[in-house]
């Protein structure tokens, strides 16, 4: 997940209809994230990451612990709340691919979890994981997220009754009744991963509504849709800028500062104005550089850590895991079935 890349304002829409119906008003769901409701309602309004996580802190501060809130949440996210990325994956041929182009396209997306697939003998599991949101708000964002996932399950699978578990890295709340309303399932808690796992014969299923010529012009679409909001503008811009430069040696916050004619200290302001940072620009370069370089093929392991400026290819390979959950020999793996 790429933070820096702003997303649509219809999850903030969900999140302010949650919120309305349990009795909050809009100035309080979005205080601190200076956004307008006028202006999150039109619809090519786009926010920051940072903004939503906003709104999603206001709402767990004023609801508090109330049962099963992250997964009403996540029942609310429709397939044609996404757009076109919902329509790529209605199209997709299968469960699998489905799931795939989610996770190529994944900040198109209004999840902050890490989603793994991984195959288990005669499972297939969607594993969910918080490390980038703060401790307070990780169980509403992992519950709504792994909602959302199997909402759109159900838009895209004719047999909306197959046999699924959730598994949730949580204790068991007071009342699961939420839970088992949302998934179809009573889910087991206390475990050492939040899943969702389905038999494996399930994914690879043809999708009722599979058409190979609209998922190609649906997937350019994301494409050009994720091109065109990770063009940055602005100071941010200008620091990618410097960045890029010398990927194997990038200035240090300070030399970036003097290259803009200002002071350090101004320059972290104006970023953090602008929701970012000059070290999350530094590992969003690296991240996406290390994916375009070994999905090419054209670079070695080794030779990527040696480009970025990594001494060590274990530290690369740990940053990498940082950044896509998995090593980076594995990622290649499930991106090009080398």
């Amino acid at each position: 997940m790429d933070w820096s890349i702003p997303r649509s304002s219809a999850g903030v829409l969900v999140l302010l209809g949650l919120a309305r119906d349990a009795g909050l008003s809009d100035e309080q769901t979005l205080a601190g994230t200076g956004l307008d409701v006028d202006v999150v309602t039109r619809p090519d309004s786009e926010v920051q990451l940072r903004q939503e996580l906003v709104v999603v802190g206001n709402l767990v501060d004023a609801l508090g612990d109330r049962t099963g809130v992250g997964v009403r949440a996540g029942a609310r996210y429709q397939l044609t709340t996404y757009g076109i990325f919902g329509f790529a994956l209605i199209s997709s041929p299968t469960l699998r691919s489905a799931v795939e182009v989610g996770l190529r396209y994944f900040d198109l997306t209004f999840a902050f979890s890490r989603i793994e697939p991984r195959d288990v003998g005669d499972r297939f599991e969607l594993v969910f994981t918080v490390p980038d949101v703060p401790a307070a708000v990780r169980r509403f964002v992992v519950e709504r997220d792994l909602a959302a996932v199997r909402t759109i399950a159900r838009d895209l699978v004719a047999d909306a009754d197959r046999p699924l578990e959730i598994q949730f890295a949580f204790d068991e709340p007071d009342h699961i009744e939420p839970y088992i309303e949302v998934f179809d399932a009573r889910p087991v808690f206390g475990c050492d991963e939040t899943l969702l796992r389905l038999p494996r014969e399930v994914i690879d299923e043809p999708l009722p509504r599979a058409d190979a010529q609209a998922a190609a012009f649906a997937q350019a679409q994301c494409r050009d849709l994720l091109r065109t909001r990770a063009a940055r503008s602005g100071l941010a811009a200008r620091v990618q800028d410097l960045l890029t430069t010398d990927p194997a040696k990038p200035p240090t916050a300070d030399e970036a500062a003097r290259a803009l004619a200002m002071s350090t200290r101004t320059l972290r302001h104006r970023l953090a104005a602008e929701g970012s940072s000059y070290r999350g620009l530094l590992q969003e370069m690296r991240s996406r550089l290390a994916e375009e370089m070994l999905v090419s093929g054209r670079l070695t392991v080794t030779e990527t850590a040696q480009r970025l400026g990594y001494v060590e290819v274990s530290s690369f390979s740990q940053a990498f895991h940082r950044w896509h959950g998995c090593g980076p020999a594995e990622y290649v793996r499930h991106r090009t079935g080398r």
